[in-house]
């Protein structure tokens, strides 16, 4: 069952690839990404991490392939990273909040949204935190450097 999941994730990634005018070279590459970051966010839901914690991890692990697979290639991180992260958006989370809060159910409405905002929160800091990595160290020898 999760194999037919991964086969589905990919297509759908690939379609919102198209969608978003990634390059045809970087498509299947995208696709991956998006593969490998559900798969990094239903492992870390197994072994019963929390969901923020889970989407983290996988948004971190999207963007470090993304950066590395944009040097390989030489595309910009964005035509990778935006596919890749696509499988972690908690549409359906904020579906139900909207909801919650249309029964008249505020309680769990706010729950449903609190949830979605940290998990939306959770995609930015991995994000974030990828490109820290990556341009960690950039520029240090020129910084210092004296005019002569």
């Amino acid at each position: 069952m999760f194999f037919l999941e991964l086969i589905i994730c990919f297509i759908a990634t690939v379609g919102f690839g198209v969608i978003f005018s990634v390059p045809r070279r970087a498509l299947l590459l995208g696709g991956g990404i998006g593969v490998i970051a559900y798969t990094v966010l239903n492992t870390g839901l197994y072994l019963d991490a929390s969901p923020v914690f889970s989407t983290a991890a996988a948004s971190l692990t999207a963007a470090l392939f993304a950066h590395l697979l944009a040097r390989i290639i030489r595309i910009p991180v964005t035509t990778l990273a935006i596919p890749g992260i696509l499988p972690l958006v908690p549409g359906s989370r904020a579906y139900f909040t909207m909801l919650a809060f249309v029964d008249g159910e505020y309680l769990t409405g706010l729950e449903y949204g609190v949830e979605t905002m940290l998990r939306a929160g959770a995609i930015a800091a991995g994000l974030v935190f990828a490109l820290a990595v990556f341009s960690f160290g950039k520029g240090v020898g020129h910084r210092y450097e004296t005019n002569r």
